[in-house]
This record gives structure tokens, sequence and C-alpha cells, in this order.
């Protein structure tokens, strides 16, 4: 969502001349140099859509660049600010890049943080290889490299993925506690389908929560949807913030709980009643005579 909106930003904005970039260009061979920059654009009836503004713009026969970038987007659901230390676009290229200190937030909660982002018009996808920092309400989301195809329903992060998960716990009409960390994570890509409320961690994946531990080569992790959720919270089209369904581990399953192990081919694990389903050859390795007959007795 955070990338759609960037998207429609720049779409709007750079549409509108024949500018190509070159960081490396010296300002002082600028053709033209503005100081408090800034364009915006309206809607039909008037209402502001967009703006965006720069301490400084150099204007070269080909080049536009800006300093100090701040960006809006005014939706109506929610809005969308923009911040950048530098900023160009290159029109031949199809291309816009952002770099230092990138931050885009929105309005209801969503925050991502990395050093360069690139948009590629032609191809329809933004991407970077910096490290990327995204949060919203109880989740943070930390990788090296991203991409976000068209329509971006669909998103990947490359490698070196971790996800922190705090989930609220506490009875009904009770003040809920963000008490139960659920940390994710995997060597990479991670594959985000928000359509489906799907993420597929890959490689070497683990889950660690307070009551289990879990391994495998390939990991769904399915969120709840919007009908599930409390009515009057608003969600934004992000895997953030959203809380966990069922967990379905495949390949070289382990699972630690406690003292004891099982391993498997396959685990479905359902948030609701902590529940684990093996299948696939199940191994039960039992290191305390108390959890046998417990085993035993259920």
């Amino acid at each position: 969502m955070i990338f759609k909106r960037l998207i429609l930003v720049f779409a709007l904005i750079f549409s509108i001349g024949n500018f190509s970039y070159a960081l490396s260009q010296n300002s002082q061979d600028s053709e033209q140099q503005i100081m408090d920059f800034s364009l915006s654009g309206h809607e039909e009836k008037g209402q502001k859509s967009w703006e965006i503004s720069g301490k400084s713009a150099d204007i070269f026969s080909e080049i536009i660049k800006l300093n100090e970038v701040v960006g809006n987007l005014y939706g109506k659901e929610e809005e969308i600010n923009l911040k950048a230390d530098r900023g160009a676009f290159n029109k031949k290229e199809g291309r816009v890049h952002l770099e230092d200190n990138v931050v885009v937030t929105t309005s209801t909660g969503s925050r991502l943080a990395t050093q360069s982002l690139d948009w590629d018009r032609k191809k329809e996808m933004v991407s970077t290889k910096d490290i990327v920092h995204i949060e919203r309400d109880n989740m943070c989301t930390e990788a090296q490299g991203a991409t976000a195809e068209p329509g971006l329903n669909k998103m990947t992060l490359e490698r070196d993925v971790k996800v922190d998960i705090l989930e609220e716990e506490g009875a009904s009409g009770q003040a809920q506690a963000l008490t139960n960390r659920i940390a994710i994570t995997c060597d990479g890509p991670l594959e985000v389908d928000y359509e489906k409320n799907i993420a597929i961690f890959q490689n070497n994946v683990k889950v660690d929560s307070e009551d289990v531990v879990i391994y495998s080569d390939i990991m769904e992790v399915y969120f709840l949807t919007s009908q599930d959720r409390p009515p009057g919270k608003l969600e934004s089209n992000s895997m953030m913030g959203t809380k966990i369904e069922k967990i379905i581990a495949r390949g070289n399953v382990k699972i630690v709980r406690g003292e004891n192990i099982s391993y498997s081919d396959e685990a479905v694990y359902t948030a609701m009643d902590k529940k684990i389903t093996l299948s696939g050859k199940p191994k039960l390795v039992i290191y305390s005579t108390e959890d046998l007959n417990a085993v035993f007795r259920d």
C-alpha cells in the first residue's frame, strides 16, 4: 500500500517535465537553481490531492535534482508522507531515484524506512537493494532488499528477513496487553500476497514464540482477514498489523516444546488453540516421563 501511494505521487509529479538524473552531477553546472521548490495537484472539485517540495532544485537541460524532498498525498482513507535527503528523475529510462534517509509514513500508522528507493516506470516496479524497515502497530519487519510487482498485490523481501510480532492477549472486554511475542526469520526470500492474506518464508525458516519453536525449509503464515478482525478497526493493505491465524511448515520440520522435540515432513500450527498437527513420517522425542504420561492421557 505504501509503495502504491508512492508510485501515484511520482506518476503525477514527474510526468510534467522532460528530465533525466545524474546525482553525481555538480549543482553548479545546472542551468537554473530554485530555492524552496514546490509542486501541487488538485482534483476536479479543487481539493488538493498531492504536493511535493524541496529545499532546493537544480535544473539542467535534461536533469532535475531535489534536495530535502518532502511529499504528501491526500487520499480518501489515508494520507501519505514521504521524505528523503535527495531525489532525481530519469525520464529516458523511466526511473525515479530517492536517496539518503528515505522515509514513508501513512496516517494509518505504517512506516517504511530505507536508504534508497527506485521506481521503474516502464516495468512498473519499485525496488531497493538496501535494508528496509517496515513498522505498523504490533509488527516490525526488516529485510535486505525489496521489490513490489505491478498492482502491488505481491511483494518480495529478498534476504535476511526478520519479522517481530507482539500479539494482544486478554479476555474480551478487558484491557489488552501486548505480551505474546512471535519472531520469524528466514534467509529469504519472503513473498507476500495481500489478496490471499498469506506470507511465504523460504530457506532456513524459524518461528520463535513463548510456547514453541518451529524450524522448516518453507513456511506459510496465514493472517486473519478483515472479516475476522474486530469491527471498526481500519487495516491497511499490508501484512503489518494483522494477526496470525495459522502456520504451515514444510520440509525438514523440527518443533521444540520445552525439552521435547518432534520431526516431520509437514506441520500445521493453529494460533487460536496453539495446536500442532504433524504429517509425513512424524517422529516424537520425549525426554520427560511427566510429558510422556501427559501424551498418553491426551
